[in-house]
């Protein structure tokens, strides 16, 4: 091993790698109980399959630990258009379950969304710490808009609307990290409170009132003021058009969470048996290959978007306490070593990385609580699925990277 990577691992945070490691042994401990009733060859089953991934996905993760801090600043805007075109790809394919986000190679499928979303971090970083940026002018915003937005869309078409919701979650903490000013950030997410008050009189009011005391104190030019004010409100408005957009299913999702008794063999029916199967588990669990929900397959795609159902069944609310508590711990390390960096470029990285975690973390233990709508999200390292294992593992690998200080 050459003497640059062994000073490398000496003083890079191992315990970010350990608890992946561990994160991962709980998966598949978990995902082969899932597996034990599957009417499949060994090697079919999704035990064996996640089993096999671990391998790639450790081996990508050294590659991204042992590139040098140059390297991948100078090729990252290359690594993004390569990105964008491999996004296309699955188009030229056949859909698999009606979509088109998977490239196949027999009976092996890559997802080119999940790479997509940290090299979007990458991108947005390199232009982030970029000096002689004038970071307290709006169009500085302009920019990580574009270079979010061009990639999400594709993975929106595909459809894939939960990778393309986590894919946007960086790029307003990543810009406030960086220094833009906070009235610029706020006009970004002003159009989208419009929206989501505008269900309720009361919310959208309460809204236009505080909307009017930011401009106050922001102080823009009348006419700037007046056109974001009666712009935000005009939006608003045009809620129920919106929502009218939704295709029903998506509707009866949203509703479903209000209410899932609305809708109990349809869009209440999956938050219903996961609350019921982290109900029945009680603090202990009922015990590995153990849980109905999950032998009975009451639950549904319990080896991804409700794994974290399975987990509170079989092994109890107490593991479920243990794997939020090792997230939780990841995510803080991860926002210190941002901190502590030496380099512009390495600690928007990090910052972004860590957002991502979060996101995915929040939204899927959210949803199968039955707090935010369905929508397919796994949980990091430990759902199933080669490509986001191993987009998982890359990240840590680019996190302990560029948590190091050193000259190259």
């Amino acid at each position: 091993m050459p003497p640059f990577i062994t000073t490398k691992i000496k003083e890079a945070p191992l315990l970010l790698f350990v608890t992946s490691l561990v994160l991962t042994i709980i998966g598949i401990v978990t995902i082969g109980s899932v597996s034990r009733n599957q009417a499949l060859a060994f090697t079919s089953t999704s035990f064996f399959r996640q089993l096999i991934w671990v391998l790639p996905a450790l081996v990508l993760f050294f590659v991204s630990f042992s590139i040098s801090k140059k390297n991948i600043y100078k090729f990252t805007p290359y690594v993004y258009i390569f990105i964008i075109l491999l996004l296309f790809v699955p188009y030229f394919g056949k859909p698999i379950a009606g979509t088109y986000r998977w490239i196949s190679f027999g009976s092996l499928h890559l997802q080119p969304s999940e790479y997509a979303k940290f090299i979007i971090v990458l991108v947005l970083a390199r232009y982030l710490s970029k000096p002689n940026k004038h970071l307290e002018k709006i169009r500085i915003v302009v920019m990580p808009i574009i270079l979010t937005v061009i990639p999400t869309m594709i993975v929106l078409r595909q459809p894939d609307l939960g990778s393309a919701i986590i894919m946007t979650s960086p790029v307003i903490v990543m810009m406030f990290w960086a220094g833009v000013r906070p009235y610029h950030l706020f006009l970004i997410l002003a159009p989208f409170l419009s929206v989501l008050t505008a269900f309720h009189s009361i919310s959208f009011w309460l809204w236009a009132i505080i909307l009017l005391i930011i401009l106050y104190i922001s102080r823009p030019t009348l006419m700037k003021g007046v056109i974001i004010y009666f712009a935000n409100i005009f939006l608003g408005l045009l809620s129920p058009t919106i929502w009218n957009m939704l295709k029903p299913y998506q509707q009866r999702r949203v509703m479903a969470v209000l209410d899932p008794s609305l809708d109990p063999l349809g869009a209440g029916y999956q938050i219903i048996q996961s609350q019921t199967a982290i109900g029945s588990g009680g603090f202990f669990g009922k015990g590995w290959g153990q849980g109905t929900q999950t032998q009975l397959k009451y639950l549904p795609v319990q080896e991804t978007d409700f794994i974290v159902s399975v987990i509170g069944e079989e092994f109890g609310f107490i593991t479920i306490f243990i794997i939020l508590i090792l997230f939780g711990w990841m995510i803080l390390r991860m926002l210190k070593l941002a901190h502590e960096t030496d380099n512009r470029f390495s600690g928007l990285v990090i910052i972004g990385i860590a957002v991502l975690f979060l996101t995915h973390v929040f939204v899927n233990v959210a949803m199968a609580a039955g707090m935010i709508p369905v929508k397919g999200l796994p949980l990091p390292f430990l759902s199933y699925g080669g490509s986001f294992l191993i987009s998982c593992f890359m990240m840590v690998g680019l996190v302990m990277n560029l948590s190091i200080n050193y000259s190259e």
